[in-house]
């Protein structure tokens, strides 16, 4: 098994226990399909521009490209800004009684940015839902909801890879990892969402900054 293969693999078991503690989490609202239909058709139509935009990226080659230092480094400064600012905003709404179409379709193609190293999947989810006025719990929550379509198709598309390379019965071999990052997952989800009823993103901000300031120094001195 070659490095490439060795890759492939880590990263698809760590998509399946993340998409498994998602799942659990939302056991409730997923069990309760026909109550939540709508929402979950919008999430759905939300997650479909980066899904089909992953999917032209991977077969052109392109993301290779933008895996630079400078690059990372920078989006983790801008959007690490753009929350902050996003998060300072008036909220009212709820992702129950004002999630529609157009904001599903707003966040979704925002969502695509996620796509670039630096951007963060969830950080652009919530600054999307911020700035159309979400507070902050459910827009952590439309940012875990979003996740169960992509993760699904990027596992999905990883699980055939390993198929179509002979080497899908390897992921027995993490089955460890799929353990790991389900228990971190969803304790960072409880976490997350108990934290941030009762304060700003702020420290995430401050996080994101600093990170893409050290880096940004190590790659032009490079």
């Amino acid at each position: 098994m070659n490095f490439i293969s060795e890759d492939l693999i880590l990263n698809v078991s760590l998509h399946i226990g993340s998409f498994l503690a998602v799942i659990v989490f939302f056991r409730k609202e997923i069990l309760g399909f026909l109550i939540y239909r709508k929402i979950f058709m919008l999430i759905i139509i939300a997650s479909l521009p980066i899904i089909l935009s992953g999917y032209l990226i991977a077969q052109s080659g392109v993301i290779h490209d933008l895996r630079s230092l400078k690059i990372i480094g920078w989006t983790t400064v801008i959007f690490g800004i753009l929350l902050y600012f996003s998060d300072k905003r008036e909220n009212e709404k709820n992702l129950e009684i004002n999630l529609d179409l157009k904001a599903a379709l707003i966040i979704g193609f925002l969502h695509i940015f996620s796509l670039i190293p630096g951007v963060s999947r969830s950080g652009i989810a919530i600054t999307a839902a911020r700035f159309l006025k979400f507070d902050r719990v459910n827009a952590a929550k439309i940012s875990f909801l979003l996740s169960i379509p992509t993760l699904l198709a990027v596992s999905v598309f990883g699980i055939y890879n390993m198929y179509t390379a002979e080497s899908f019965q390897a992921i027995r071999l993490n089955f460890g990892s799929i353990i790991l990052s389900f228990i971190f997952s969803y304790i960072t989800m409880v976490a997350f969402l108990r934290y941030i009823k009762n304060a700003s993103l702020d420290i995430f901000v401050l996080y994101r900054i600093i990170l893409g300031v050290l880096i940004l120094i190590f790659a032009y001195q490079g």
